[in-house]
């Protein structure tokens, strides 16, 4: 039973010859003549995808990148002592890097679009769950490469470790001359290829190909320098993991408290960012038609504290011009179809629910009051007196049997509370 179970999950089963394993690695190590091209091209559709906020786009020049020819090469070369092939891996992947970069850069440096974009942004802190997708699609790609039927998870493998989007960002940043953007996506690439290249020695040696080296000492020298480099490479994803996680745990805890003291309360939010890496850490926040005052600003920051959200501002935009322009900031940001048209048609939308007379049970009671009038319409409409002012008038519009207006006219003030109430009968001429 249990021979039947290892033979079920036995890696050498539809394995393909080894040697021409090797023969097919070597072949897609070199970046020369159509190879540089590919990439090239597909470094200026990355970084357009990135440039335009498209996931499809930067899908496909994943798809089409050469990329993982040198780093599965290197992969091969640790696994089998190989340290020539070792070399020409190495120098292929500086060749692809650098050309990358230089394609990216020019491209962020003549594109007149320099936002900073979602997907962009999320290329530029690496954490511990990359450090996983990358050592676990390496695993996926060189299990696949060692098969006699390569089967399609070699796609795949290629969207899931993306090495395309770290270096079009670290273009970017190397373009706008952000350096923190260019350092984060550089380590990012760097963590991809790194454990790209370490999954394919894994399988290497579990494979067992043959070593180019006898001296057993050599072998446990190199061992101990991958181990010392996959701990330096870990620590400052699994430090940045960390600080993923506060923060996650701060927008939470800061989005709860802004629907408890607020939205809960009726006040309609219609700006709102929540800033962790600040110092004090922020929250600011714009209302549809509520202004505080100093003191209730100052009481809701002491209640942050009793909230979970020590060292935290709260910031309380009360002014329309600073409203308008940070609102249409967020929305440039995360859409770009969204203009003024749309914070034009929110204003009219405010303007137009003070004629709307809201309540549901008015028109009925009016019947059942009146049942001789029919055809019947009310609103709020602007009046013009001899003024200098304008006002808004209640009115309704009736048709029938004429009623006593100034009975109906004094119940729909104590039923409306509102004043100046003008009844028009539409049949009197």
């Amino acid at each position: 039973m249990i021979r039947n179970v290892f033979n079920f999950i036995n890696l050498h089963n539809g394995e393909e010859k080894k040697d021409k394993v090797l023969e097919n690695v070597i072949s897609n190590i070199s970046f020369r003549g159509s190879n540089l091209w590919i990439l090239a091209c597909a470094i200026i559709i990355a970084s357009i995808g990135l440039n335009v906020n498209s996931t499809a786009v930067i899908i496909g020049a994943m798809l089409i990148s050469p990329l993982m020819g040198p780093i599965v090469g290197a992969g091969f070369a640790l696994g089998t002592y190989n340290f020539s092939l070792l070399k020409k891996s190495f120098k292929n992947l500086l060749i692809a890097t650098f050309v990358s970069l230089t394609v990216s850069s020019i491209y962020f440096y003549v594109s007149p679009f320099k936002d900073v974009q979602s997907e962009l942004l999320s290329r530029t802190s690496p954490n511990i769950y990359d450090v996983l997708i990358a050592f676990f699609g390496g695993l996926v790609g060189v299990i696949a490469i060692t098969r006699v039927e390569k089967g399609n998870p070699i796609p795949g493998v290629a969207i899931a470790t993306a090495l395309m989007p770290p270096l079009c960002t670290a273009g970017f940043g190397l373009a706008t001359f952000n350096f923190s953007y260019f350092f984060g996506a550089f380590y990012l690439y760097t963590i991809n290829c790194f454990f790209i290249c370490i999954a394919t020695f894994f399988v290497v040696k579990f494979l067992q190909y043959p070593s180019s080296i006898i001296d057993s000492k050599y072998e446990k020298r190199i061992r101990y320098g991958i181990s010392v480099l996959i701990i330096v490479m870990i620590v400052p994803s699994f430090y940045l993991a960390y600080n993923l996680f506060n923060e996650k745990k701060f927008t939470k805890t800061a989005e709860q408290f802004v629907q408890k003291e607020f939205e809960n309360n009726g006040y309609t939010v219609i700006y709102k960012k929540i800033n962790y890496n600040s110092s004090p850490k922020t929250i600011d926040l714009a209302f549809l038609n509520k202004k505080f005052t100093d003191n209730e600003i100052a009481s809701f920051n002491k209640m942050l504290s009793d909230n979970g959200l020590a060292d935290t501002k709260l910031n309380i935009r009360q002014n329309d011009t600073d409203i308008k322009s940070e609102i249409m900031s967020e929305i440039n940001k995360f859409d770009n179809n969204i203009s003024e048209k749309d914070i034009a048609i929110s204003k009219l939308r405010q303007e137009l629910d003070t004629y709307r007379v809201s309540d549901s049970t008015l028109l009925k009671e009016i019947e059942i009051l009146y049942p001789n009038i029919k055809n019947i319409s009310y609103g709020k409409i602007v009046e013009y007196p001899l003024t200098d002012s304008a006002r808004l008038q209640f009115t309704l519009v009736y048709s029938g049997t004429e009623i006593n207006q100034e009975q109906l006219s004094n119940w729909l003030e104590k039923r409306l509370h509102e004043k100046n109430i003008r009844i028009i009968n539409s049949d009197t001429k």
